[in-house]
């Protein structure tokens, strides 16, 4: 049966002896072959039929038979490539892995503790401070002190992360990503790929901020902006540096110690470092304080500092502020509400940055201190000034006040205005038309023009202090003089008109030339320059005639502090803006100024006949259009030669002012006098800087109506001096001892 089956009967193995082969198992069968692998393999088949089966190994996968031709040698080559690549690759970037840790390691260990980063300007600070205390300027690099991401506002935090760097909390101190959609923008817009856009993380930008530990060298860098270019520069090899010394970073301090360090470093315009100062300088404010819509105008000056300054371009700012409040809610720091409130209410300047950083008056005070203490310092320093505020705005005022309804538009005619107290101490200052701008051309300190018939007081003072009364007469009459190397030259009236016989008191008040040259030649040129001096006129006087007339040259500063002179009774001032200079950490003072008085100049008597002389102007002479309501006041137009310059400066009992009207090419003003509308500056000024005071009298006497006729010393003799003037003489008062070697060699004795 079996065997007609063809099947193998079953028979049960023998337990000993021979052991029978074991059976293979049943194979599929397989296709048949044809040609020569087909021999081949029935060759075989017969060779090992009969005899029993070889151990076999464990089967292996078959190979994937081996491609024959051109294309089977191309990826043979291909993939011994990808196998020499990657073997070479693995090992090279072990390497690398290992040259990076040390050279981490090596700039961790060399980084100090977080606090010691957190200031790295190689200059200083000035802060300035009104008479009250209060700050409204600042100079220098500024540093508000240091905060942390813990003693800041949230928002503040909030709005810098989500600026700079939205994944600064989950990254390890570098972003492929980031670097990868930075590359892919330049090259989009047509840039090189790293130029642009950088894909810096935030800690990136703090190994930058602190130059990658190297510290300013004045022997290597011309100067702190060359070092800073310097640490910014974009190419492969500082971004590799930039990103070993972030590695380090993020190895060495916390996240918020990271934060931190770049809150405190960053710049943020108008010459502020760190977010305490540029909250104070911008908002007047700590950083602790600023709401969302602040705190989004600073995260926006990160981008470009000086460009988007507030103070530069308020509305410029506060539409970057919009955007990176938009950021901000988006990455979930701000709701929806919260961010349209802070965009319809955005962020404003306090008064002291509204003032553009203390303007001309700021720049003046910073001219009068050592560079040790300004320009160059390197401490952070304090100085208390004189500047009154309020007057400083009142004179602003009434400067575009005038430009704007009695100048005509188009015109480039210029203004300065001072005014200070009768010690010489300067309550405000303005330069120019353009009221509220520092670091420009002050006309009120640095021009130097002539000052017409404004120097006038000085002829009338000397001879005041002489002896000679208001009352006495000169003749106003043709008058000529001859001058050596010159010619002849007659001085004329302003009107071409000549009065006869006038007392002192209305040529004063006329501005007549040709008297004030006849008791100018009366008194002595050198006696008058002497006097004008002494006043505080620093400027190289006129040595000839027309020296009575103005024709020297002096500042709006000089002659405004001359003329307090007269209104403190006849002292000389020095004009001065700084009370206490004193570096920030220290409680005592490197510099104090209680005033600007200095030696007497003429008595007390003389300067209030004069000051009486003064008031005539104002009242019914040639300066009637400064008249204040209801208050007395004293004053002096000037108007130079082809009206080049147009000057009035005056004074009540509280306060002197004074104003310059001009081109700064010299140009002649058209149909402007120093009566004009320089005395309309001043008077607009000066209702202003009286509103609220009390009207007071001014200082000044009445003098005796004795009257005497004046002649000059040239061509006739000088007259005879008179017991008061001789006693004065004698016993060294008035001008003191050099003055009374001049009298002698005029008068005799």
């Amino acid at each position: 049966m079996a065997q007609k089956s063809g099947r193998t009967p079953l028979v049960a193995d023998k337990r000993y002896g021979k052991t029978a082969p074991k059976r293979k198992p049943a194979r599929k069968p397989k296709a048949k072959k044809n040609g020569l692998l087909g021999l081949f393999a029935k060759s075989k088949t017969q060779k090992t039929r009969g005899k029993a089966a070889p151990r076999r190994a464990p089967a292996r996968p078959a190979k994937r038979p081996a491609r024959r031709g051109v294309l089977g040698m191309v990826l043979r080559l291909c993939s011994w490539v990808f196998a020499l690549a990657w073997r070479i690759s693995w090992r090279a970037g072990a390497i690398v892995a290992v040259v990076i840790a040390v050279a981490v390691a090596n700039v961790y260990i060399g980084l100090p503790e977080a606090r010691a980063l957190v200031d790295g300007r190689a200059r200083g600070s000035v802060t300035l401070l009104d008479h009250t205390g209060e700050v409204y300027a600042w100079r220098g690099d500024q540093f508000g002190g240091v905060v942390t991401t813990e003693t800041v506002s949230p928002h503040l935090k909030n709005a810098f992360v989500a600026t700079e760097d939205k994944r600064f909390y989950s990254h390890f101190g570098l972003s492929p990503r980031g670097v990868a959609s930075a590359v892919r923008i330049n090259l989009r817009e047509g840039r090189g790929p790293l130029s642009g856009h950088g894909g810096s993380t935030l800690t990136q930008q703090t190994a930058k901020l602190i130059c990658l530990g190297v510290e300013f060298d004045p022997t290597k860098w011309k100067n702190e902006a060359a070092y800073e270019r310097d640490c910014r520069r974009g190419s492969l090899g500082r971004k590799i540096k930039e990103a070993i010394y972030a590695l380090a970073l993020e190895a060495k301090y916390t996240k918020d110690e990271i934060l931190s360090i770049y809150m405190n470093r960053a710049y943020l315009g108008g010459g502020a470092y760190g977010v305490e100062a540029a909250t104070q300088r911008y908002f007047g404010k700590s950083a602790d304080q600023v709401n969302a819509a602040e705190s989004a105008m600073l995260a926006g000056l990160l981008m470009a500092p000086s460009t988007l300054s507030p103070t530069n371009n308020l509305k410029r700012s506060q539409d970057r502020a919009a955007t990176i409040l938009r950021l901000m809610q988006e990455q979930g720091y701000l709701s929806v509400a919260e961010m349209r409130a802070s965009q319809t209410n955005p962020a404003t300047l306090s008064k002291a940055a509204q003032a553009r950083a203390g303007g001309y008056f700021a720049d003046w005070v910073m001219d009068t201190i050592p560079d040790f203490f300004g320009q160059d310092t390197t401490e952070d320093v304090v100085i208390k000034t004189t500047l009154d505020q309020r007057l400083q705005r009142a004179t602003e005022e009434a400067m575009d006040h005038i430009f704007e309804t009695k100048v005509r538009k188009g015109s480039k005619a210029q203004a300065a205005i001072v005014v200070m107290s009768a010690d010489g101490a300067v309550r405000a200052m303005v330069g120019g038309r353009q009221t509220r701008v520092s670091g420009v051309f002050n006309r009120a300190t640095q021009a130097k023009r002539q000052t017409g018939s404004s120097f006038k007081p000085f002829v009338y003072a000397t001879a005041l202090e002489l002896g000679y009364s208001p009352f006495d007469l000169v003749r106003d009459a043709e008058y000529c003089l001859n001058i050596p190397g010159s010619g002849q030259w007659c001085p004329k009236n302003y009107t071409h008109k000549y009065y006869g016989d006038v007392t002192l008191t209305r040529s004063l008040r006329d501005s007549l030339n040709v008297p004030a040259v006849k008791l100018s030649e009366a008194v002595g040129r050198d006696l008058v320059r002497k006097v004008a001096g002494d006043f505080g006129i620093a400027s190289d006087l006129a040595d000839g005639p027309a020296l009575a007339l103005g024709a020297s040259e002096s500042s709006l500063l000089e002659m405004t502090g001359a003329y307090a002179g007269i209104l403190n009774g006849g002292s000389s001032v020095a004009p001065y803006g700084l009370v206490e200079l004193k570096l920030l950490e220290d409680r005592e003072a490197l510099i104090r100024n209680e005033t600007g008085i200095g030696e007497r100049v003429i008595q007390r008597n003389a300067a209030q006949q004069l000051t009486w002389m003064m008031e005539k102007v104002i009242a019914g002479g040639t300066g009637t259009r400064a008249q204040l309501p209801g208050r007395q006041a004293a004053g002096k137009s000037g108007t130079t030669q082809a009206a080049r310059d147009a000057w009035f400066i005056g004074f009540t009992a509280d306060y002197v002012a004074g104003v310059w009207m001009g081109y700064d090419d010299n140009t002649p003003l058209t149909g402007v006098t120093g009566g004009g509308l320089p005395a309309e500056i001043w008077r607009e000024t000066m209702l202003r800087v009286h509103e609220g005071l009390p009207a007071r009298p001014l200082p000044m006497a009445e003098p005796q109506p004795i009257a005497r006729e004046i002649q000059p010393t040239t061509p006739q003799p000088a007259p005879q001096p008179t017991p008061q003037r001789e006693r004065r003489r004698q016993n060294g008062q008035g001008l003191g001892g050099a003055i009374d070697n001049v009298l002698r060699g005029i008068f005799g004795g």
